[in-house]
């Protein structure tokens, strides 16, 4: 029977429904659907990470990045691995009939081709034309890390030979007399080095300059033959051996930061234990395990998949999804995830998700699209670099041909300044710089629980001037608690009030009188002759005397109200708290104030973002008593109340106008107008729901408002190590530029100068996975 507490207005918070739906309208496309502009077009499609491909520095529009279609055909092409490729691909698959759509997955090297059966051929063969090695996925997959990954593999004893071979024949150059036989044994072992180095660059360099690209290996390339054709082949021999080492360390770096969320799939076991008809176990992999069977984990060993526990207790640590430090207690009912470590008891749990619809699964799908997203520096950097490369390699065209007039120097010095020039130009450093911090930045945030949907949104918070909070769920708890109860007649019992009153409240399944239910000790005694008052509370018999249990209206009809009464009432309203009376025959024996209290974070959160410089403010659906005192409560200066979604819609655009940026905090579906108008959105409590994730900006995972600090914080971080970056990579740039154009730079600088660059920002920008957990 339904205990309608309606006059308990100011208790029951409108904000939201608890339902999670935040489709908060920002028309943003579902994980794994394409990224692109937000909010104006602030968020341009992106560049992969490049690896040292030496496809960096592309002198031409970046192409539009898409993630992979719905559908389609998937191959793996391991030379594809940045943007510059992206662009070979699809000009090599234009005007092909059939072809529906293209999906690439730089960081996994995957192309998704959505085409008609004919017309798959013919898209294979202009592809191998356009100089690339399509495999199916089928295939390739024997070489994967088992999640879909093909890692790099260098080919380290080669390398080690170069260098070897390298050393020879500089050995020779500085020690052997000067003959031919000599000379032509120095000759051979440079050849060899080079062959062994730098066959692969030679190939993908002949064919940028088919095209008229000039990346890394086409400089590469001309330099190295340029220095043997002038008889520097020790020096083009340990240049190549040395670049191509570079090339290999620099790849394995940015792989980390690729894969720094990758493998966290790795922690969901491949296999479970699985309830059968019978009632026996039997282990099964979890790739065939359907939706809806049962399943049991032992201490010590982590949930194969997503589910909710059905029998048991235990303690798990779901640091891997939500970023906890401390093991949260788990009972039946509760959610489990994929990927998760059991502590203390075996349990069993019932399956919501196939092992590839996981929450683990889908964070780390969804961070892959976020590398996919290009950021404002990003794009701004790669927009520079298109420009430099190409005036760099005229400088050099410039110093080969004029240098000899104007500066007195010898037709082979010109010609050794200009390969020296071309070695430097390269803006590997500096195109890299931007996409390995962001995918730092992004990784370090998922494994603390948040999922930032974007590079751009990373980058944006640091910017945040204000943030507007809902209330329920958000700030607070999400569901009414007993927080305080008093006995107002003296004569009675204290333990007699509360046995009589969890009798009546258990017997009724409104919100408030379950809250007061529960915040009691629990009894088993029955009440009789119970009845529901709509609108004002309950009434039943115990032990053959009849009580109510309900609001003050109820107390009034009963001619029951006093001044005293009212005196004791009012700080608990004035709180915004429901208070729901016990009374027996002619008189009243008890108060209950239930409410929805505010998370233990909520408070410390608040500070850290007023010591961030940002402004919070309660925006709550709820009376504006009850939102003002929750404000107080969490430290919150500014409170609005009884606002409807297009009231919360019309607050951030005041915010944004008085304030600045404005994120939005909520987990309701009617934020969405707020939370779509906002520069960010924030989706709370997510974990394992869909919809927020494929919503929201941000999620965080575990509920916590102290990580949206962690956000900014990182925000500003990761600015910071980007523009480190840049200035790093243009700074060693110039010096080494000025040094071969006025002074002694050789090409074993310029490799340094090259690569070490890029290999400095690497290391630089992966010190962001440093900062993976929360301090």
């Amino acid at each position: 029977m339904h205990h309608d507490h309606t006059a308990h207005a100011h208790a029951h918070d409108h904000d939201h429904d608890h339902d999670h739906d935040h489709d908060h309208g920002h028309g943003h496309a579902p994980t794994g659907a394409t990224p692109h502009a937000h909010r104006g077009g602030r968020a341009a499609p992106a560049d992969g990470v490049d690896d040292g491909c030496g496809a960096c520095g592309v002198a031409e529009a970046p192409t539009r990045r898409t993630g992979p279609p719905a559908r389609g055909h998937r191959f793996r092409i391991s030379t594809m691995d940045c943007a510059a490729e992206e662009a070979e691909i699809r000009r090599a698959l234009e005007g092909i009939a059939g072809i529906r759509g293209l999906g690439f997955q730089l960081g996994q090297r995957l192309l998704t081709v959505d085409a008609d059966e004919p017309a798959l051929a013919p898209a294979l063969a202009a592809v191998r034309r356009a100089g690339f090695d399509p495999q199916p996925v089928e295939a390739a997959a024997q070489g994967d890390d088992g999640h879909g990954h093909a890692p790099v593999r260098a080919r380290w004893p080669a390398l080690a030979a170069a260098l070897m071979l390298a050393l020879g024949a500089e050995l020779v150059g500085f020690l052997a007399p000067e003959t031919t036989v000599w000379r032509g044994a120095g000759l051979a072992l440079a050849a060899v080095a080079v062959g062994l180095a730098g066959f692969d660059v030679y190939r993908k360099g002949l064919l940028a300059l088919r095209r008229g690209r000039l990346n890394i290996n086409a400089l590469m390339t001309v330099a190295v033959t340029g220095a043997f054709a002038i008889g520097q082949w020790p020096e083009a021999a340990m240049v190549m051996a040395l670049y191509a080492l570079a090339e290999a360390i620099e790849a394995r770096a940015v792989d980390r930061a690729r894969n720094a969320i990758q493998a966290l799939l790795s922690l969901a076991p491949e296999d479970a234990e699985v309830r059968q008809a019978d009632g026996g176990w039997l282990r099964r992999p979890v790739a065939g395990i359907p939706v809806g069977a049962w399943l049991r984990v032992k201490p010590g060993e982590r949930v194969p998949m997503d589910g909710v526990l059905r029998a048991g207790r235990t303690s798990i640590d779901q640091a891997p999804v939500t970023g906890e430090s401390l093991p949260v207690d788990k009972s039946a009912g509760d959610p489990v995830f994929a990927g998760t470590l059991n502590q203390t008891s075996s349990f069993e749990f019932e399956v919501t998700a196939p092992a590839s619809g996981s929450t683990l699964a889908r964070i780390i799908h969804a961070v892959e699209q976020a590398q996919a997203t290009r950021a404002p520096t990003q794009g701004l950097v790669d927009r520079f670099a298109a420009l430099y490369t190409p005036l760099v390699f005229a400088i050099a065209l410039a110093v080969a041909l004029l240098g000899p007039a104007l500066l007195g120097w010898t037709g082979l010095q010109a010609i050794y300044k200009a390969l020296v020039l071309l070695v430097i130009a390269c803006p590997c450093a500096l195109v890299i710089s931007t996409p390995v911090t962001l995918v730092s930045g992004l990784a370090s945030a998922a494994r603390r629980g948040i999922l930032v949907k974007g590079g751009i949104y990373l980058e944006e918070a640091r910017k945040l001037r204000a943030i507007a909070l809902d209330k329920t769920g958000t700030l607070t708890e999400g569901k009414p608690r007993l927080v305080d109860w008093s006995l107002l007649d003296p004569a009675t019992d204290a333990a007699t009030a509360a046995h009589i009153a969890a009798v009546l409240a258990r017997h009724s399944d409104h919100p408030v009188s379950k809250a007061i239910a529960a915040g009691l000790p629990p009894t088993r005694a029955e009440a009789e002759a119970f009845t529901a008052l709509p609108g004002r509370g309950v009434q039943a018999t115990v032990g053959s005397v009849s009580y109510v249990l309900g609001n003050h209206r109820l107390i009034e009809e009963r001619g029951l109200g006093s001044p005293a009464l009212e005196a004791r009432l009012q700080p608990h309203e004035a709180a915004g708290r429901t208070v729901t009376l016990l009374a027996g025959p002619g008189q009243v024996l008890a108060l209950f104030a239930v409410a929805d209290s505010l998370k233990p974070s909520s408070r410390e959160a608040v500070a850290e973002l007023r010591a961030l410089g940002i402004t919070p403010i309660l925006l709550s659906g709820d009376n504006p008593a009850t939102a003002s005192a929750m404000a107080r409560e969490a430290g919150i200066d500014q409170a609005r109340g009884h606002l409807l979604p297009q009231h919360k819609l019309e607050a951030i655009r005041a915010l944004q106008r008085e304030l600045g940026p404005t994120a939005m905090v909520g987990d309701g579906i009617n934020d969405a107008p707020a939370l779509a108008q906002a520069d960010i959105g924030v989706a709370m409590g997510a974990a394992g729901t869909d919809t927020a994730m494929e919503a929201a900006d941000v999620v965080v995972m575990n509920d916590d408002l102290r990580r949206i600090a962690e956000v900014v914080r990182l925000s500003r971080a990761t600015h910071a190590v980007l523009w480190q970056n840049i200035a790093l990579a243009l700074g060693i740039k110039a010096v080494f530029l000025g040094l071969a154009v006025f002074g002694n730079a050789t090409m074993w600088m310029a490799v340094f100068a090259d690569m070490g660059a890029s290999l400095l920002v690497v290391l630089n920008g992966l010190r962001l996975l440093g900062r993976a957990r929360p301090a």
